[in-house]
C-alpha cells in the first residue's frame, strides 16, 4: 500500500453534489436488500479476548484461519455490528474485531482520543495477535482510525475498505460540513451532557433516523443494543476553553476531532495567558464543569 498524502481542498475535489448523488445511486442500489434484524452474534468459533494496549484495555473478537482481517467500527455502533460480515469471512480469513477505546466494552483512558494514538492502539493489537499485516474495512469514524493506522504503518495495511463517511480536512470537508445532516458538529455547550445522559437511546435514534435509508431497518433490538452500550458511565465528557484574542471557538473546534462530547467556552478578553490575565473568570467556568453545573 503507498503512503496516504491528504489531498488538496481545490476546486479539482468533486462537489458535494456529486458525493451525494453517489451515496444515493447506493442506497437505491441496496434498497433492495432484506432489512437488518436483531444484532446477530458472532459465530460460536470466535474468542472475546481482553487485550491491553497502548494504556487501555481493548475488547477484541477474534475468530477464523487465513489471512487477517481487522474490522473498524465507528460512532453510534461497536464492533458488533460487524457480525455479519464476520460469519462471511472467518471461514478463510482470520477476522479481527475490537470495540474502539472508549466505546462499547473497551476501557476508557484520561486521554488519547485522538485518532493517530488509536491507530497505534490497532497496530500494538496486531502485534499482541501476531499479525504482521492485514485487509482493513472500516465504517464511519472507524474511518479515520484506519487512515491513522493506515498512514503510519503503510506496510501492514495490504487493502482497505472505507465506508461512507468522509475524512476531516481531506478533499471538501469545508463544503461537507455545511451539510444539515452534521448538525452534531455544532451540538455543543454547557448543558449537553445534561441534555443527553440518560437520554442516549433518544439521541441516537436521530442518527438511526436520518441517517438511514429505511428507520424501520434499524429495529428496537438493535437500538435498544447499543444504546445500553452508550450509556455505560465513564464515557468523558471535555470543555474546550479558547481564549478571545487567541485560539477562541478554534479549541473546540480542535477536540471535536478527537472527542464525541466537546462543550465549547471563551474566555473573554484575554489572550494565551488565561490564568494570569483572568483567573477569576477561568477558575469559574472550570469549577461549573467540573461540578455539573
Amino acid at each position: 500500500m503507498r503512503s496516504f498524502i491528504p489531498s488538496s481542498r481545490t476546486s479539482g475535489a468533486r462537489s458535494v453534489a456529486a458525493i451525494l448523488a453517489s451515496i444515493l445511486a447506493i442506497l437505491i442500489i441496496c434498497s433492495g436488500l432484506p432489512a437488518l434484524a436483531a444484532v446477530e452474534p458472532f459465530p460460536a468459533a470466535f474468542k472475546i479476548e481482553r487485550i491491553a494496549v497502548n494504556g487501555v484495555t481493548l475488547h477484541v473478537r477474534v475468530g477464523g484461519q487465513g489471512p487477517a482481517v481487522v474490522l473498524l467500527h465507528g460512532f453510534a455502533d461497536t464492533g458488533d455490528m460487524w457480525a455479519p460480515l464476520a460469519k462471511a469471512l472467518y471461514k478463510d480469513h482470520t477476522v479481527i474485531v475490537p470495540d474502539l477505546r472508549g466505546m462499547g466494552l473497551s476501557s476508557q483512558a484520561p486521554g488519547g482520543y485522538d485518532k493517530k494514538n488509536q491507530g497505534v492502539d490497532i497496530a500494538m493489537l496486531m502485534d499482541k495477535l501476531n499479525v504482521q499485516k492485514a485487509d482493513l474495512v472500516t465504517h464511519d469514524i472507524g474511518n479515520m482510525v484506519g487512515y491513522a493506522l493506515a498512514a503510519q504503518y503503510p506496510d501492514r495495511i495490504t487493502k482497505w475498505v472505507v465506508i461512507d463517511a468522509p475524512l476531516p480536512g481531506i478533499g471538501p470537508w469545508d463544503e461537507i460540513l455545511k451539510s444539515p445532516m452534521l448538525w452534531h458538529f455544532n451540538f455543543r455547550g454547557p448543558d449537553v451532557d445534561r441534555l443527553v445522559k440518560g437520554r442516549e437511546r433518544i439521541y441516537l435514534d436521530r442518527f438511526y433516523n436520518e441517517l438511514s435509508a429505511d428507520p424501520k431497518a434499524i429495529d428496537e433490538a438493535t437500538r435498544n443494543h447499543y444504546a445500553k452500550l452508550y450509556a455505560r458511565p465513564g464515557n468523558m465528557p471535555i470543555l474546550a476553553l479558547g481564549a478571545e484574542k487567541s485560539f477562541g471557538e478554534q479549541q473546540a473546534a480542535i477536540m471535536r476531532d478527537v472527542g464525541t462530547k466537546v462543550d465549547g467556552g471563551i474566555i473573554t478578553g484575554s489572550g494565551h495567558w488565561i490564568m494570569e490575565e483572568q483567573p477569576a473568570q477561568t477558575v469559574s467556568k472550570v469549577r461549573a464543569f467540573l461540578d455539573g453545573k
